[in-house]
């Protein structure tokens, strides 16, 4: 791998790879090809022991293979030093995985420190990093792992594995310890870095959602990492190739498809907004002006506050201090129509608010524009269904024809 193939991704390889562990009649992993293209983001999903994780590991070799050969970039790194290898593929688990006793920085800056960057490059690459993940530096830099939230460490964590700016990100159920509404932003940040960085990345989960949200392709496995389908998302959702992978997408394909289309795909329309700077009568002005019958509060910062009605502006007496409901819940344009449709649903406002990269407001979807899209999605569905009983019927009638003439043919004799 050069030096700096890390700006984009490198391809992948894995040909024959197996992994036979010693007292065990059958292996762990037997005899996986797979080719990843540079830049790809490819998940690997599928029952518990599967395999799955053992496969990614042996990518970086923290689990050595016990046959077959990997390539990254075109060369062979079965046999380099697997240490040097690991400080060139990046590495992000559950839970973090942070050092306890070292700072946010201290954790950040471990690989670019080993490979003998000078302070200010790390220092630069520190700020940088948690700026990338959206945590502000001057904030968090000199935090311990105990003082962040789960989500925040988490953030760290995909901030450390790419510090020294590897072509190869490796996550192995990063974001399966935190709860649903930060696995949510966090899988909505991976996208957004990755519309950035371009690397490849290999991401193992069990939940087939997050693999058809993340994925630009999913390798579906069965015992042994045994491939039973390597394809897109919606190849895999609408013609999974066999009662196996049918058995992963469950019931209700139509509406997972809702995974593979983003909130910026849609119509944002802008809300008429006021900050908490403005003089209450001005606020009453302008929602009075705007024809809605609630307006949006956003703090110092451009972010989203608390909506306001109009009787909340009667009873503020001066005061906007409790007046009006606060914005409990917010998507990114990365997030899928699924997450906006399920925080619109649980907010029971009929909108939810869309927020930037440093949670400042950008606009509004509201419940009949996601509706529209479920519609969409499932007439796409039943046309589909139709077409392919037409189809069948079509292939039954040319057989039971064909039956006939040989019939025909047989008495004629």
């Amino acid at each position: 791998m050069p030096e700096d193939s890390g700006h984009h991704g490198a391809a992948i390889e894995l040909e024959s790879l197996s992994k036979q562990y010693p007292g065990n009649p059958t292996p762990a992993v037997d005899n996986v090809n797979m080719e990843i293209k540079a830049g790809e983001v490819v998940i690997l999903v599928g029952p518990s022991g599967c395999g799955k994780s053992t496969t990614l590991k042996m990518i970086n070799r923290l689990i050595e293979p016990t046959g077959g050969r990997i390539r990254i970039g075109g060369e062979d790194v079965t046999d380099i030093d697997p240490v040097k290898l690991r400080r060139k593929v990046g590495y992000a688990i559950q839970s973090a995985g942070l050092f306890p006793h070292m700072t946010v920085a201290q954790n950040i800056a471990l690989v670019p420190k080993m490979i003998g960057w000078s302070k200010t490059r790390i220092a630069s690459r520190v700020e940088e990093l948690l700026d990338l993940v959206g945590l502000d530096p001057g904030e968090f830099r000199g935090r311990y792992p105990r003082q962040l939230s789960g989500g925040q460490q988490q953030r760290v964590g995909v901030a450390r594995a790419l510090a020294a700016d590897p072509p190869v990100l490796l996550m192995d159920e990063p974001f399966g310890a935190v709860d649903p509404i930060t696995r949510d932003h966090l899988q909505d940040e991976l996208i957004r870095l990755q519309h950035e960085l371009h690397k490849t990345i290999v991401f193992v989960t069990h939940d087939f959602d997050e693999a058809i949200k993340l994925g630009d392709r999913i390798a579906v496995l069965r015992e042994q990492s045994h491939i039973a389908q390597f394809d897109t998302p919606e190849a895999i959702l609408t013609n999974p190739a066999d009662d196996f992978v049918s058995g992963f997408v469950g019931a209700g394909a139509a509406l997972k498809r809702l995974n593979l289309s983003r909130v910026r795909d849609v119509e944002i329309t802008d809300y008429p907004t006021v900050t908490v700077d403005d003089p209450l009568q001005e606020i009453f002005n302008r929602l009075r002006s705007s024809g809605t019958n609630e307006i949006l509060l956003l703090d110092k910062r451009g972010r989203p506050y608390k909506w306001l009605r109009r009787g909340d502006l009667m009873r503020a007496r001066g005061s906007l201090a409790r007046a009006g409901t606060l914005v409990s819940d917010t998507v990114t344009r990365d997030a899928t129509l699924r997450d906006a449709l399920e925080t619109v649903l649980t907010d029971n406002a009929g909108r939810v608010v869309v927020t930037g990269r440093r949670g400042e407001y950008t606009g509004v979807v509201d419940m009949e524009t996601l509706m529209n899209s479920v519609h969409e999605l499932l007439d796409a569905d039943r046309l589909e269904a139709l077409e392919a009983q037409h189809e069948l019927e079509g292939a039954r009638a040319e057989r039971t024809h064909a039956e006939q003439e040989g019939e025909g043919g047989g008495m004629k004799a």
